[in-house]
């Protein structure tokens, strides 16, 4: 329980629904101390009636999650660590809690489904497609999904709001959805700047793809692959991030997307919830950022343990370090971090 709307009114029904709750808020990070959402999930459970715990995962969050994006960035990759939090970190911890409780269900405000496919537990795409997460919980293993109730998966938000003001939960009910990274909601480069040694991040120079230096940029950990927007440089014409050199501090950049295209890519640190229906597949389908247009592919297992992944059609801004969750229509059969192209 984050002491927000969707988690506050999941507790809700699943008490409605005749369930015996217990709230957990994990204090993973609090900017400049802030503690108002460990008093908002304290407050609801009081008036729920329910018992609440506070866990401290601070230390372990930082070193799995905010040393891995600090450093991804630094190697100019592109880090996920909403993903890796969710399947990582944060559920095998509700999961750990539980298990020391002799609590058997788990459950959270996440907007997504779950079903059982020929002997499988799945993720599927929640009901508001404005606000699903299934993209984000790819890496669950079957002894996590198997004991998920997820009362929001077939709400709209509206709906949640709604429901949060008709039992009176009225703080709940307007508060604001969070934006971005937990860590640095808006703006990763102040963030970057103030946790890596001085002298780190230092500006270099722009080059075109036949190597003529055309402007200068404020250090490569500021940039992503595909980059259009706030590059700082003006060639009256759209430019695109095409290529990060740390070792160099050199970005290339390239006015042709098309030369962003990629057919396939190597994936690490994959899951799957079961293999028979992902792999050699041809009507599967994969995304790797949230909300964006799902590509045709086929995935295989290489001899080194990692999934490839054969695209139908050129995808492009395929960046190392990203997320890929792979769909057959709702269902979410797995994912892994892109880790070659």
């Amino acid at each position: 329980m984050s002491g927000g709307t969707d988690s506050s009114v999941a507790a809700l029904l699943l008490q409605d629904a005749g369930y015996e709750v217990t709230g957990i808020t994990f204090r993973f990070y609090e900017k400049n101390d802030d503690t108002e959402y460990l008093d908002d999930a304290q407050e609801l459970c009081r008036k729920l009636n329910i018992r609440h715990i506070i866990h401290d995962a601070r230390q372990i969050f930082n070193e799995k999650i905010v040393r891995y994006f600090i450093d991804e960035y630094m190697a100019g990759h592109t880090p996920v660590p909403c993903t890796l939090c969710n399947n990582f970190l944060k559920w095998p911890l509700l999961k750990q809690t539980a298990d020391e409780l002799g609590i058997y269900h788990l459950s959270t405000g996440h907007y997504v489904r779950k079903k059982f496919v020929d002997g499988h537990w799945h993720i599927a795409c929640g009901t508001d497609a404005d606000k699903d997460q299934s993209f984000f919980l790819w890496g669950l293993p079957q002894d996590i999904l198997e004991r998920m109730l997820l009362p929001m998966g077939g709400l709209t938000k509206t709906q949640v709001r709604e429901i949060a003001a008709r039992r009176g939960f009225l703080k709940a009910a307007h508060k604001r959805d969070s934006l971005g990274v937990c860590f640095c909601p808006m703006d990763y480069r102040s963030f970057l700047k103030r946790h890596v040694p001085d002298g780190s991040i230092r500006p270099g120079w722009f080059y075109d793809e036949n190597g003529l230096m055309i402007g200068k940029h404020e250090g490569y950990p500021f940039y992503t692959i595909g980059q259009r927007r706030g590059l700082g440089i003006n060639l009256n014409k759209a430019v695109f991030v095409k290529e990060i050199c740390p070792s160099e501090n050199r970005i290339i950049l390239s006015d042709r997307l098309e030369t962003l295209e990629k057919h396939e890519m190597f994936l690490k640190d994959w899951q799957t919830s079961n293999p028979d229906a992902l792999l050699g597949q041809d009507d599967v389908k994969v995304r790797i950022r949230y909300r964006k247009q799902e590509n045709r592919c086929t995935v295989r297992l290489t001899e080194k343990g990692l999934l490839h992944v054969e695209l139908h059609e050129p995808l492009a801004s395929i960046a190392i370090g990203q997320a890929a969750a792979f769909y057959r229509g709702e269902l979410v059969l797995g994912g892994g971090i892109i880790t070659s192209v």
